[in-house]
Formats: C-alpha cells, structure tokens, sequence
C-alpha cells in the first residue's frame, strides 16, 4: 500500500473518529485483487499475413493492433471503430492470435490531449491551474462558474498538464454512474476514457481496475468518494466536481466527508486539489474569499471565477409563480402559467423540464373513509406510493409491501388517495394535458444503471424526448442544447424541517437546474411555482443575486455560531430497547467535560426516531471554531461505558440531521 495512503488513513481516522480498521476497509476494498493472480488472454496480429485477401475493416483491425504490445479486444474494437464480434471472427479465422498475459497487465491508454479554443476568462483560468499543476505544491483553488461557462474545459487543462509532466489525475463526482455526458466530454479531449470506479461496477471489474491502478496502468481516475482510497501513485492533480453536493458526504458505515479528504490526499500528495461548482458550499466560498463582507484573514484556497457562459449564451430568465394565487385546480399541481409556457414550447419545437425533488408517485397513502395513513413498521417514516411498480416503499430502509386495494385499517374499498405529489404523479398529470408530447421520467428509481442514464440522456440530446420530468439528477452537468424551459413544481420541498443548511441547499439545487435551460443560442426560461415567494432564497434565484444571499446566510449562521463560524459532532445514539438508548442518552451528556467553549445540545428524539427497527437519539456538540473538537470527543467518550446493547456512531461536521 502506498505510503500516501497509509497516512490518509490515519489522518482521516483521527479527523472523523472512525476506528482505524473501517478507515483501512476503505483502502482494502477489493480483496479479491490479493488473490493468486491467474492469467488473461490479450491479442496481437498473426505474421506475414496478406492484407490484400482482407476485407477493408479487418485492414483497418491488423493496422490497429500493435506486434508488440497486446491489447485486449474492447481496446482494439475501440482503435479500428469496429465491432467486438469482428475481432472475434479474426481470432477464429487465424488473422489475430491470442497471447496469455498476466492478470495485472493493462491496455495502454494513449491519451492525448486535444486542445479546444476557450474563451478568454477560460484560458486565464486554465494558466492558473496549469501553472499550479507545474509547481508539483500542494494549493487549494476554487474554481466558481455559472452553469454552461465551462469549468469542466477549464480543469480539463490541469488534467493535460498533470499528463504531461507524466503524473496522474483523480476526479470526483457526484452520481458517478450517472455522469455518461462527462465521459463522452473526456473522450472527446483526451481520445480515450479514464478508469472508472463506483459501485456500479461489477466485481470481476472492481478487481481488474483495482489492480490496473496499483500497477501504475490508470493515467487518470474518475470515480465517487471511494475512489479517495485507491492506490493511485504519482497524483499531479485531485478535481472535486461540484464540490457542494451532499452525496460527497457518506452517511453509513465510516462516516466521511469525500470533499475534506481530497483535500488532506492533494496536501499528502504534495499537489494541487481544484474544488469545482456552480454553488460552492459556504465553508469552501468563506475560506477562497469568495462572499463579500466575510473575507477571512487568512485565505486558504484560490478564487477563480467564470462570471459568464461560454459562447455568448446568456442565463435564463427566472419568474416566480406564486401558487396563493395562480393555484392549480384540485388534484393538480402545475399552475397555469407553467402549463401555458410548456405548451409554448412544445409549439416552438422545443424541449422542457419539470423539476419536483421528490420520487415515486404521492409521498403519503391516506384512506378517505378512516384518515389511516400507510407508515413503515420499521421507520418513523411514511410509504411512498411508486405506482410505476404498484408498490409501497419505504426510502429509509427500503422495505417494501404491494399497493392495498382496500385500507387495513377499516376495510374500506377503493378509499385510498395518495396525498402530495412524486415525480410519477406530475408525469401522470402532463400526459393528460400534453397527449401527443414524448414523455419521460428520470429519476433514481427509473434510471437504475449507468447504461440506462446513456440512453435517456442520448435521448434528449436527439429530440427524442419533448418533456423530461425528474429529481435532482437532473441538476449535475448536463447539456441539452434545444432545452430551454424548466418548471420548478415546488421548490418549498427542502426549505423546512430544521436543517441548518435547508437554504443554502435549496438555492444550490434551483440554481442548478434552473441552469439546464437556454445553454446554447436559444434563450432560456425559468418558472419556479413557490407558496413562499418573498423567501431570500426565492428572491435571490429570480434576480440572480448570489452575493446577497450568501451574506444573510453568513449572517444567520454567524450569530448563531453554526458551521462554518462553528464545528459540530453529531453523536447518535440507537438500540432496539427504546428506554436504555434514551438512558444511554442521558448518562453520556451528564458525562460531557465542562468547557466554555463547547455546549451539548440533546438528548433528544431523532428527527427519525425510529430507523430500521432501532430507536434513536442525537446529542450535539457544538464548539468554537478554533476548539480542536475530535480531539475534545475523544476525551469525552474515553470516561464513559455505552452498553453492548446500544450502538454508538459519531458524525463529526454533520451534513444530515435525520
């Protein structure tokens, strides 16, 4: 294991108090990469063969494939523009030979870097990360772009750059399986694809990368947060795409956050990490400098802005439908104003989103006749109705039951009603008003593989699709050039519940997806149906104005002393007997060292109480910013004794409060 690793573990270990083995886990993910390797079969050209006997594309085939060098037949399909089962006729026909290699040999990857003409603003930042990639130093840079100004072209730069001094590039992002419009995008640049991790892989490939990589055969990495723990020697430069995105925080298991341990590998690598968004998240934007009014004393990342798009296209109009007034009809959901404006589109020949962060089809299941609601037996949680499968789910611990026909409760026939509505539900409601659009649903529980995500995005890239209704998938990256519409259903769904970062978060989504529309030459429109349009979040998405926002959101959380002017620990609490976690609960607060500068807020219910069969109760710490708080919760939790029978977990810096 490289010696960089060794030290990420460690470090990460100490920073968010998981125990040294689960870090270790995370590095040790693919077991199967230490078993006795076997051999693997690759191909090469057979000798003095007479191309003039074959046809033009098995030419092109004996022409692409290297004497020397074996390749496998993906790769050599790939290099003639041919299909696999050519190269497997050739095999059988004696103009291409199998030759066994061993199992941790791998495909040169030939990349090569295919300069593009880039704006002005574009080519000043892609010097700056150039010339940080060539200092081979640790530096944090923040790299903030409006949707469309082309941030990813920017670090593609550094990417080359790290290529050409012979390093290698680890990228990170969000939704990995779903990001098919970035790896065509890298394709285009660098003529070939980077090595690909996420769970979406299959073993045998988890193994056969893992082991690519450890061998020093991956130039660049793209993957999700695990990927922070591969073997990857000789880094040049770590992307963080879309930094601010919550997925970067891992929830389960080891609790870590992907963003905070890019940063602590770029400075053990010695090189530079790009932090990459739309939206940055208020801790990175506060130490770049970038919210006026809060510049810290000491800067510790670079700010570097693309204020505009790239190539003259201009940022969406953005109204706000006040849904007290332009209420739908009952039972309905899209007001007037954004049925009138779907159908001007479709009448122009041009495509639309509609936008509702919430799947399935109604998020409660209530019988008319009794008031009986469907919850889950293990969650405090309501079943969401997925009328696509007919079934109730629960989206915590995913249990599942058929859709009743009749309420369990009193009996009554065809009583029930799903209350509120789900992506499946808005969809329902424009096939109504919209028969003859080509409708379709993109979503978590639609898009369910990488190779599903291709052909839907491909589909609206080819006109194939007029209406696109979905989650917050819809908001990473994508780029559909005759989009120019997007409904917002209800962007109330986020801004309550009692999350520190409830705004915050609700203007990154927004202002993400409202940037999918009029990314090309065709202008772009933006309706967002809102109960609450005199909120600031409301208020800064229609003008725009992002500086003000972040300042009363640095405002808030200032006088508060919540993060970034403060630290918190979640400690959570949980056990199938109700009555020892709350004890548990009780006795560890009581045990908590006094210290000005440290409160313990709790114990308290968590928001869900009940989660897969286990109760349970949240304590926070809540520290000064300069308090070395792991450091502090380790002394705390070192004098006391948590039952055998209660399960401890601690989430340092917490982004989920559920």
């Amino acid at each position: 294991m490289p010696l960089a690793i060794r030290h990420l573990i460690r470090e990460t270990s100490r920073e968010t108090l998981m125990p040294l083995g689960n870090v270790l886990r995370l590095a040790m993910s693919v077991p199967a990469a230490f078993d006795a390797k076997s051999g693997k079969v690759a191909l090469v050209r057979a000798p003095d063969l007479d191309l003039n006997a074959l046809s033009a594309k098995r030419r092109n085939v004996i022409e692409a494939a290297d004497p020397g060098t074996p390749l496998a037949t993906a790769e050599l399909a790939r290099r003639a523009e041919v299909n696999a089962s050519l190269i497997r006729n050739m095999v059988g026909d004696g103009n291409l030979l199998r030759v066994e290699v061993p199992e941790n040999w791998h495909d040169a990857e030939g990349l090569e870097f295919r300069a593009v003409t880039l704006s002005p603003a574009q080519a000043q930042m892609a010097d700056i990360f150039k010339a940080a990639v060539r200092t081979s130093a640790f530096q944090s840079l923040l790299l903030e772009g409006v949707p469309g100004s082309g941030k990813t072209e920017v670090y593609f730069e550094a990417i080359a750059a790290a290529l050409e001094m012979g390093k290698r590039a680890l990228v990170l992002l969000p939704e990995i399986a779903l990001s098919a419009q970035w790896l065509s995008r890298f394709r285009e640049r660098f003529g070939g694809d980077p090595l690909v991790w996420h769970s979406g892989i299959t073993g045998a490939q988890r193994r056969r990368n893992w082991l690519r990589i450890a061998h020093g055969g991956a130039q660049v990495v793209v993957g999700a947060r695990s990927a922070l723990f591969l073997p990857l020697t000789d880094l040049g430069v770590v992307v963080v795409d879309e930094e601010h995105d919550p997925s970067f925080k891992q929830e389960d298991g080891t609790l870590y956050h992907a963003r905070d341990v890019a940063i602590s590998r770029a400075r053990i690598e010695v090189c530079p990490v790009i932090l990459a968004s739309a939206t940055p998240s208020l801790e990175t934007a506060l130490k770049a400098g970038a919210v006026a009014g809060y510049n810290q004393a000491t800067v510790e990342t670079k700010y570097c802005s693309l204020p505009a798009r790239h190539g003259g296209a201009r940022m969406p109009v953005v109204d706000l439908v006040d849904l007290r007034r332009d209420r739908p009809a009952r039972g309905r959901f899209l007001s007037e104003a954004l049925k009138v404006a779907v159908q001007r589109t479709l009448a122009l020949g041009e495509q639309s989103i509609l936008f509702l962060n919430r799947r399935g089809y109604a998020p409660l299941t209530i019988c008319r006749a009794c008031g009986f609601r469907f919850c889950c037996p293990n969650c405090s949680a309501w079943m969401i109705e997925h009328r696509f499968r007919e079934r109730l789910i629960c989206h915590h611990c995913g249990y599942v039951r058929p859709t009743p026909e009749f309420c369990t409760e009193c009996g009554a026939l065809e009583s029930l009603i799903g209350s509120g509505p789900g992506v499946e539900r808005i969809a329902e409601e424009v096939a109504a008003l919209f028969p003859d659009a080509k409708i379709a649903v993109m979503a978590s529980d639609t898009v369910r593989s990488a190779a599903a995500a291709t052909e839907l995005v491909s589909s609206m890239q080819h006109d194939e699709i007029d209406i696109l209704v979905g989650t917050q998938i819809l908001a990473k990256g994508h780029h559909f050039p005759n989009l120019t519409l997007v409904g917002v259903v209800d962007a109330d769904v986020g801004l309550t519940g009692g999350d520190l970062r409830a705004g915050e978060r609700c203007f990154q989504l927004l202002y993400q997806v409202a940037g999918r529309a009029g990314r090309e030459t065709k202008p772009g429109q933006v309706l967002i149906q809102t109960h609450m349009p005199e909120h600031p979040v409301m208020q800064a998405l229609k003008s725009g104005d992002r500086d003000g926002f972040l300042r009363v959101e640095c405002e808030e959380r200032r006088q508060g002393g919540m993060p970034p002017f403060g630290r918190l620990a979640a400690l959570i609490l949980a056990g199938a007997d109700g009555e020892l976690v709350k004890q548990t609960g009780r006795r560890l607060a009581a045990a908590a060292p006094h210290d000005d500068n440290v409160r313990i807020l709790g114990p308290a219910p968590a928001p869900l109480s009940l989660l897969r069969g286990r109760y349970r109760v949240r304590l926070l710490a809540k520290a000064h910013v300069e308090v070395d708080l792991p450091t502090w919760v380790r002394a705390w939790l070192a004098h006391v004794r948590i039952p055998s029978k209660v399960q401890l977990q601690i989430d340092m810096d917490p982004v989920s409060f559920l």
